[in-house]
């Protein structure tokens, strides 16, 4: 019996289409326009393609640094890598779409997965722009996406952003995307889902639209039927990585300091691969450290998040003092979940202090890939192979986590196989 297969647009590193795979599906094509992400997504690719042929030691090869990105690709069948297509939607449809045509060898398709750009509809970033982003040309993206569903009439689709979009520009946004769907021949249902609850150690809220073709009758899932009940706290992300002071790490490798703990093992972080890479953080200033210190501090004793505002005036260096006083945050590690990860964590580590006074810095892209639920074994790329720390924390910001994806996946096959 064949796979059931997806189309993945505006992938990014993908974390959706890791879900995916790992419930059995076979990916068609990738689509995004972050050429470090699709490094990100071709590396990927050849760790699947490894892993089915069962030689995953050129993967550990390249994870050890022994071999180059080219090395690796270039035992990949080209077929495997041309999957990922380094295009703009909108922009090269005509050219995204005879890529697709190579890869579907006339076979239809059964899903197509992905969203958007969420900083559009995102109220942070509504905030922080004069506008509201209301002339942000990625409102409209959600008019390609129905292009594709137009064109290869998938059974079934699933549309992930941030919650925002139900409210951007008074709900228009989201009726005007409901009504495109409908006159492309989809019945859709909106869920309001929560990470935490699919084992993610992370307060990641989303909203996710399924849409199924109205010729297939369909029942479509009580989502909220599928949590995964979660014991563990934020510390299970730390508990076995080395201690690094800011500035400090090794992007290929470096070595566990403890066994995977029951975390780890359940959430497929630590999957079997012992090769630690991008353990690395980035370095501080001598104030950022001070600062770091109070935060710190004052959430390990006295269980209070810092007010920028309380801070010595000879700290205090933004002009901003009316919002966003919680701009030192410290991931704590005594919660059964740690604040949203988001792509601003490329710009500083500010909003993600390690828990960990004596180390003193913000945290690792490791680290950050765990809270997302990245396993171990996915390396994020940068453009410059080598180069990956700002590239990383961007793509893992804007990632869907994969324990989410794939308990989403899992339900959906159950559906349409």
């Amino acid at each position: 019996m064949s796979k059931l297969n997806y189309i993945d647009l505006f992938a990014g590193a993908g974390g959706l289409s890791e879900g995916f795979i790992r419930a059995g599906y076979e990916p068609v094509a990738h689509v995004e326009l972050d050429q470090a992400a699709c490094y990100t997504l071709k590396t990927r690719q050849a760790f699947h393609y490894l892993k089915s042929e069962k030689k995953t030691e050129i993967y550990v090869d390249y994870l050890k640094g022994n071999i180059s990105r080219d090395d690796l690709y270039s035992c990949i069948p080209d077929e495997i890598v041309s999957t990922v297509i380094n295009k703009a939607i909108g922009v090269d449809n005509k050219y995204i779409f005879n890529e697709i045509g190579k890869q579907l060898y006339n076979k239809e398709v059964d899903l197509i997965i992905g969203g958007p750009p969420c900083q559009a509809y995102s109220l942070v970033g509504r905030a922080r722009d004069e506008f509201g982003m209301r002339n942000d040309e990625r409102n409209h993206l959600y008019i390609q996406y129905n292009k594709f569903l137009k064109k290869y009439k998938p059974k079934m689709f699933v549309f992930e952003n941030v919650p925002g979009l139900i409210s951007a520009k008074g709900g228009q946004y989201y009726k005007n995307m409901r009504n495109l769907f409908d006159l492309a021949g989809y019945n859709t249902v909106h869920y309001k889902l929560e990470a935490n609850n699919f084992g993610v150690l992370q307060n990641r809220r989303r909203i996710l639209i399924i849409g199924h073709r109205k010729d297939i009758d369909i029942t479509l899932p009580d989502l909220d039927l599928i949590r995964s009940h979660n014991s563990s706290k934020v510390k299970s992300v730390f508990s076995d990585l080395p201690e690094l002071e800011a500035g400090q790490g090794i992007d290929k490798f470096a070595t566990y300091s403890k066994k995977a703990n029951s975390w780890l093992n359940k959430s497929h972080v630590r999957n079997g691969i012992d090769v630690l890479t991008q353990h690395v953080a980035r370095p501080n200033t001598e104030q950022d450290k001070e600062i770091y210190r109070i935060a710190v501090d004052k959430w390990n004793n006295k269980k209070e998040r810092l007010d920028y505002n309380d801070l010595p005036e000879r700290l205090k260096t933004h002009n901003n003092r009316h919002s966003f006083f919680d701009r030192f945050k410290v991931v704590a590690d005594d919660l059964q979940y740690s604040h949203t990860v988001v792509a601003h964590i490329a710009k500083d580590g500010h909003y993600y202090i390690h828990p960990d006074i004596e180390q003193n810095r913000s945290i690792s892209v490791r680290e950050a890939a765990r809270i997302q639920s990245f396993p171990d074994d996915f390396y994020f790329e940068g453009i410059k192979e080598g180069q990956t720390r700002t590239a990383a924390f961007k793509q893992i910001g804007n990632a869907v986590p994969p324990l989410m994806a794939a308990a989403l996946a899992s339900t959906i096959k159950k559906i349409i196989a």
